[in-house]
Parts: C-alpha cells; structure tokens; sequence
C-alpha cells in the first residue's frame, strides 16, 4: 500500500500576489545573492506573504526550476567553519570560538547525511 503524498494548495485571500509575479520576484532575490532561507524571510516581512509553501513549491525546488544557483545550507555552514578555524589561528586562547567550531562540524557532518 503507498500513499500519495497530496500537495495541499490554499490561498490565503489576502495575499493579492499573482503566482507568476511571486516566481519572479524570488528569482530576483536569488540573483542577488540571497539564500532561500533569507528569501523567505524577505518574503514575509516586506512583502506580507506567509510562506511561499502556498504555491505548492519551496523557494529551492522554484530556482532550481529557473536554474537560478543558489548555496545551500551546507555551503553556508562550510564557510562559517573556515572563518572560524581561521580565526582560530590567530586566536588560539579563545575557547568558546573552539567550541562553536566543534558545533559547526557537527551540524555539517549531519547536513551531509
């Protein structure tokens, strides 16, 4: 027996954006170098769309539609883990950046799975 997943589309009828126009307007997000998560973020409180879910998509299945490319959450991690190590270097004293780097690593060991 498999179920279906079934994708929920409702619209909040306040929310006066045309689907098209909401398309665009994250591609333009993501061409300036935002990241999904901040895309959504803008989306929410700049422009009062709850979430972009609504459509029936994320925010990363429409740019990788548009074949817009954007950094995922490991990229980011990634290289907050080289600034630290870093300033590790130059810091060697600074144990709680040591223990932020060892929380880093591990978000990025299971962001990898």
């Amino acid at each position: 027996m498999v179920e279906e997943k079934k994708e929920k589309k409702t619209s909040v009828s306040w929310v006066k954006i045309k689907p098209e126009d909401l398309k665009k307007l994250i591609v333009d997000l993501a061409k300036k170098g935002e990241a999904p998560a901040k895309i959504g973020l803008i989306l929410r409180d700049k422009h009062g769309i709850p979430k972009t879910k609504l459509l029936g998509k994320k925010i990363s299945e429409i740019l990788r539609e548009a074949g817009v490319e954007f950094m995922g959450q490991k990229e980011i991690m990634e290289g907050n883990v080289e600034k630290l190590k870093g300033h590790l270097v130059k810091n060697k004293h600074d144990h709680t950046a040591s223990r932020s780097l060892a929380k880093k690593l591990w978000t990025v060991r299971r962001l990898a799975k």
